[in-house]
């Protein structure tokens, strides 16, 4: 059964302000129903700590989040549908990004968020930016989102991927442009 989720989290993990993926990312998000509710957040604004792993030492039992992280556990656990907005670093997401998704393993052990169950049925989005015209470059960001997606039990909405090398690159591409238009529909 598709999922009409209303409500939509953007989490722009790019290194620039008003990148390619950015750009892109907009565009889908322009074509809406004007009830869908939208929240954009800069990871480059909500920073985060190195993620600590203490699954094993003690009780394995993660603190209350505080601060940026607090910000976006409680944006993750209010949208239906989460668009990571990544360009492609390196064949995978930027390092924001990933440290984003490294904190989900916390987040899965924080007392009462019950982050697996209440993520289970949203659905995980990426939109990307490659400097190839190699799309298959892509794969190792997608398997990362797809598998983490599967993992909680998430419906995979599936990549939006465009051309953007240096800043403004994305508006040549027509292609991609024209397909933001129906991704999130």
């Amino acid at each position: 059964m598709p999922h009409d989720p209303s409500t939509y989290l953007f989490l722009l993990a790019g290194a620039r302000e008003g990148g390619n993926t950015e750009t892109l990312a907009r565009a889908a998000a322009a074509e809406l129903p004007a009830h869908a509710a939208q929240t954009w957040l800069d990871l480059r604004e909500l920073p985060l700590a190195p993620f600590a792993d203490i699954r094993h030492a003690g009780d394995g039992v993660y603190p209350q989040p505080e601060g940026a992280e607090k910000i976006l556990l409680d944006a993750t656990l209010a949208a239906d549908h989460l668009v990571i907005a990544s360009p492609l670093y390196w064949y995978s997401v930027s390092a924001s990004a990933k440290l984003y998704l490294d904190y989900w393993s916390g987040w899965l052990r924080v007392p009462g968020a019950d982050f697996k169950a209440r993520m289970r049925g949203k659905t995980l989005s990426a939109v990307t930016t490659i400097s190839s015209t190699d799309r298959t470059t892509a794969d190792p960001l997608l398997g990362t989102l797809r598998l983490s997606a599967r993992y909680l039990g998430m419906h995979w909405g599936g990549a939006l991927i465009g051309y953007g090398n240096r800043p403004g690159d994305i508006s040549a591409d027509a292609e991609a442009l024209t397909r933001a238009k129906t991704f999130l529909a």
